[in-house]
Order: structure tokens, then sequence, then C-alpha cells
């Protein structure tokens, strides 16, 4: 039925790392700020009728803002023009014209206030709008990443990603994108107000611009690195709590917790390193920039008291002035602010466009749809199959096998030799590095990854139930099915008993991992599954490896008619489970080294029946 078949390793699957050892969590990788920030500019620019409005409306209430210490300056002439006058006797003071004029100033900063609501309303929609978009291109990205990818990766990690740093860049992206355009708004238009009032004070404040860039500089490049590592440290941490959290059973049996508090202290110590530095560098900016902005206001104010006392300015001028020295510092302290955030951002936006970079799996070859098939028949033939993890180390090497519709094929052998690679390559989770995989004479590379996969039903050891009723947790394998569908498949899988002894029956809400119900009750309920999903290929990786000898057998009742009429790879460890497999694959150290019914492989007193016969003993 089978040509002979090598396999020439005994490693079935890739090294999962630990946390903090994924792709995008390495210290010595080099930061591109500006490239990050180039990237989140096209993405801003995706908006471009809603960022003309903003640009238009903080200039608009820029104008008006800038535009407000003047007449405040008129304001304070008007009145001491008045008092001089009145005091001279020539005249009395102009209450009307000065309440108009304040009346104005009034309307000016009411439309400045008005044009800066609307413009952050529409900023932090623009901002609200990137973030929806970042979560949503993660989410299918993850549906598009190879099988690998998730191998080798800390799920804490990739958690980090989507929550952490998406949050991280949507509040930094809504604060800086109004911050920064009103600021260099402000600082344009105060500089022009300024110079119009007096050039010879404005070249004194233009003073600050060089010393107050040389500092925002020089702390940005020192506190960079550290807001890297922040968020480098802040992923693994998570990694770590995520795998503590989940494997707290395994940790307290073996008395891990001190370890792994240890492994957490020396994380949580360089997560605090690096964040208090990185907050300390940047809370440096506000107090340098308050201490320059004032040198430079004492400066103004003594060189404005010498121009009025030689005429060249009038006290109203002179007002105006220092209104606008300060409001020229106060932009240039908001940029300092701005680029403490920047920091931030980048190092949270660079992390999520690592993520939507990752290589994907290899497109879908482009095929006539005409020609795909609606359902498989079960047929299946693999073609001297080659294939390595890595390119260098070869795994399956010319592995050859002719599967009929409807048989049972069994895949045994010692942990590692290879079997739950077989079944990976078989629904094309990886490519094989040469040879073919075919079913129903058609190459699977040749098919769309979804059309082949809605073709396997699979049971696997680990079993995975979401947070809901049981009546949603079966109807997963078929979304359309009707509740009696849902029932029968139950009763197909001999669940439906245990599951009306439940308080509330199919509407017995399961915890998360389902942790009410048993490991054998949970494996029922993924039979379930896949009997109502009737696809015509079916996958079972030891399902029953988990569970005591009793409720095995309720499972096996539940599995062959799970099987039934359908063609089927199981992998187990329990030889008692496949002895009526049409086909037996015996694995050892990478090799097929025997193949054939349980009677005949029993017969051989080779490798299977030492197998057999050991397990037969302990059992």
């Amino acid at each position: 039925m089978a040509d002979n078949t090598k396999i020439t390793s005994t490693t079935s699957r890739p090294p999962r790392h630990g946390p903090g050892s994924g792709h995008g969590m390495h210290g010595e990788k080099a930061k591109n700020f500006k490239g990050t920030l180039g990237k989140l500019l096209r993405r801003i620019g995706e908006y471009p009728v809603q960022s003309i409005f903003v640009l238009i409306l903080s200039v608009a209430g820029t104008v008006c803002f800038v535009y407000g210490p003047q007449v405040l300056g008129e304001a304070f002439d008007l009145l001491t023009q008045g008092i001089t006058a009145k005091s001279s006797g020539s005249g009395d003071i102009d209450l009307g014209k000065i309440g108009y004029t304040l009346g104005f100033l009034l309307v000016l900063y009411g439309a400045s206030g008005l044009a800066h609501l609307c413009e952050g309303l529409i900023a932090t929609q623009i901002s609200q709008n990137i973030s929806y978009k970042f979560r949503t291109q993660i989410s299918q990205k993850i549906g598009r990443l190879p099988m690998r990818y998730f191998e080798s990766q800390p799920i804490g990690d990739i958690l980090s990603r989507i929550t952490n740093d998406v949050d991280t860049l949507s509040q930094s992206l809504q604060q800086c994108f109004t911050q920064f355009i009103f600021s260099v708004t402000s600082l344009i238009g105060v500089a022009v107000m300024m110079f119009k009032t007096s050039w010879k004070m404005t070249l004194i404040a233009l003073l600050l611009i060089p010393i107050s860039a040389g500092l925002i500089g020089l702390i940005m490049s020192l506190s960079q690195k550290h807001f890297k590592r922040q968020q480098k440290y802040l992923g693994e941490i998570n990694g770590q709590v995520e795998e503590t959290f989940a494997g707290q059973t395994v940790v307290k049996l073996f008395g891990y917790e001190d370890t792994a508090m240890e492994t957490f202290k020396k994380t949580n110590e360089k997560l605090f390193t690096s964040a208090w530095k990185s907050q300390f560098l940047s809370g440096l900016m506000m107090p340098i920039m308050q201490f320059v902005g004032n040198l430079g206001y004492v400066g103004v104010v003594v060189y404005g008291a010498v121009l009025a006392a030689s005429g060249e300015l009038t006290v109203g001028s002179i007002v105006s002035f220092i209104n606008y020295i300060r409001n020229f510092t106060q932009p240039i302290q908001q940029l300092a602010q701005v680029g403490n955030q920047f920091q931030s951002m980048a190092a949270a936006a660079e992390r999520v466009f690592e993520f939507l970079e990752e290589e994907e799996e290899s497109p879908d070859a482009v095929v006539d749809p005409t020609a795909v098939p609606t359902r498989f028949s079960g047929t299946n033939d693999f073609q001297h199959v080659h294939f390595g993890y890595l390119p260098e180390k070869t795994i399956i090497n010319d592995f050859c096998c002719n599967v009929q519709p409807g048989q049972t094929v069994a895949i045994v052998g010692p942990t590692g030799a290879g079997k739950t690679t077989i079944v990976k390559l078989l629904m094309r989770f990886y490519d094989v590095d040469s040879g073919a995989i075919l079913i129903d004479n058609h190459d699977i590379r040749t098919l769309p990854r979804h059309t082949l996969r809605e073709g396997f039903g699979m049971v696997l050891q680990d079993t995975w139930l979401f947070s809901g009723t049981i009546l949603e947790n079966i109807r997963y394998g078929r979304l359309d099915a009707t509740d009696e569908e849902v029932i029968a498949a139950a009763k197909a899988a001999h669940a439906d008993h245990f599951i009306k002894t439940l308080s509330e029956g199919y509407n017995t809400h399961l915890a998360e991992d389902a942790g009410n119900l048993s490991q054998g009750q949970r494996q029922l309920l993924t039979i379930a599954r896949s009997i109502l999903a009737d696809r015509p290929i079916l996958i079972l990786d030891e399902a029953t490896s988990s569970v005591d000898t009793r409720t095995e057998e309720r499972i096996q009742r539940a599995m062959r008619n799970l099987m039934r009429g359908r063609t089927s790879f199981v992998i187990a460890h329990r030889l008692s489970t496949i002895r009526d497999a049409d086909l037996i694959l015996v694995l050892r150290d990478g090799d097929i080294v025997e193949q054939g019914t349980h009677t005949g492989l029993l017969a051989q007193e080779g490798f299977y029946a030492n197998l057999y016969n050991s397990q037969f003993s302990y059992n």
C-alpha cells in the first residue's frame, strides 16, 4: 500500500523559545526612529480631508490666539492714554472703546478655543481610526502568519503588541498630532507678530531656539534607547506572566514558584530601570525649557524697558511683546513634551510595524476555480516528500504513502519521530521542500489554504473550548447548524448524557478553558464539534492520551462514530487504540521502519510488536 519511506531526523517540530526570545524582542536590533515616523505620517495621510481640516482649524485658531495680545496691547494703550489725559485734565477715559476692544479680544479667544476644540475632535477621530485599523490589520495578520511564527514566539509578547503597544500608540498619536500642529503654528504665528512689534527684541527671543533645540536633541538621543528597552521588557514581562498563569498547576506541582518569581523579579528590575531612566530623562525637558524660557523672558523685559524709556515702543507694545514671549516659549516647551511622547510612540509603533511586516505564508497559487473540488473524497497521496524546519536539516526524506478514501492510517512511534510533522505538512501548515502531497489528485499547493483546511476535522490532545455555552462550542464546527443538529452530534459523540446532567444542560456556560468540565468531557465536546463539521478527512492527534481507561473507551466509541466513512490519520501512543487501522506506519529514529496492519506487524515480531507488548505488559 505504501512505498519505503525514510525520515532522517527525530525532530518533529521547531524549538519553542521562552518569553522574550521571539522576534522583535532582541535589544541588538537598531531602531529606525525616522523610518517609523515616516510610516506613521503615511498612515495619517490616509485621511487627507480630515487632516486638511485639522490644519485649517489649527491655523485659524492660532491666528485668533496670536492676534489676542496685539488687541490686549491696544486696550492697554487706550487705558494708559485715558489715564494720562484725565490726570492732565485734557480728556477722559474712553470706557466704551476700551470695552469694545476687550469684547473683541474675548471673541478672538472664544473663536480660538472653538477652533482648537473642533481640531481636537477631528484629530481624535483620525488617531482612533488609525488604531482601529492597526488592530484590524493585526487580527488579519495573525491569520496569514505561518505556523513557525507561533511556534517560536511567546504568546505574551504577541498580546503585548496588540494591547499595550497599540494603546500606547493610540494615546501618544492623538496627543502628538494635535499638540505638534498647534505648537508649530503657534510658534510661527507668534514669531511673525513679535517681528511686527519689535524686531530688536525678537532677535533676543530667537536665541532661545538653537539652545532649546540642542537640549531637546540631546535629551531625546539619550532617552530613546531607554524607551526602546522599556517596551521590550514590557513585552517580556507580559510573556512571563501569561505563561506562569497559564501553567500555574505545573508551577505549583514542581515547586517552581521561587524560580518563577526570581525570573519575574529580574525582568521587572530591568523594566523598572529602563522605565525610570526614560521617564527621568524625558522629565528633564520641561524644567530645562522653563529655565531657558525664563532667561529669555528676563532679557526681553530688561531690553523692552530701555526701548520704552527711549520712546521707541509704547507701554502697550511692551505688554503685547511680553505676552508674545511667554506664548513663544510655551510652544517650544510643548514641542519638547511632544518629543518626549514621540519616544514612547515610536518605540510602540515600531513593534507594531515589525509584527505587521513579518513574513507571511506563501500566497496561494492561482488556480482555475472550477478545478477546486467542492468536497474531497479523501484520497491522499504522499509522493517523495522531503522536508526540514531548517534548510540545512532535513527531517522527512523521500516519504511515500497512498491512502484511499475511508481508510484509517495510524502513525505510531516514539516522541519526536516526526508523526505530527506529517500532519502539519498534510494541512499545509508548512510546505514541502520537494516532492508533493496530493488530495484527490490535486497538489495541495495549488489549492487555496482555506479550501484545503475546510476538508479537515481535528481532535487534538489539547482541547480548545472558548468561554460560552456548550451549545455554542459544539456549533463552532458549523455555525449554521440548528439546535437539533448540535444535539444529534452530541449524541453521536456520547456527550449527550453528561450534558443533560449539568444544571443548565446545553446552555451551561463554560468557564475559561472549560475548567468546570473534566478532560474526558471536554474531549467529547470537541469530537461532537468535529462530527457536526462533517469533514471528509480527520486528524486525531493523541486524542485519548490524557484520560483514564474507562473514559478512553467512551471516547473511542465516539471516535468510531466520527471516523465512519471518513479518511482518518490517527497519531497515538496507546497502541491499543489503533488495532483496527487499515495501515499502520511505524516511525523510529526518523525512519519508517515498519508498515502494515496490526495483525501483520505483530506477526513480524519487530519494533511494533515490542512497542505493543511493552505497553500491554504495563497495562
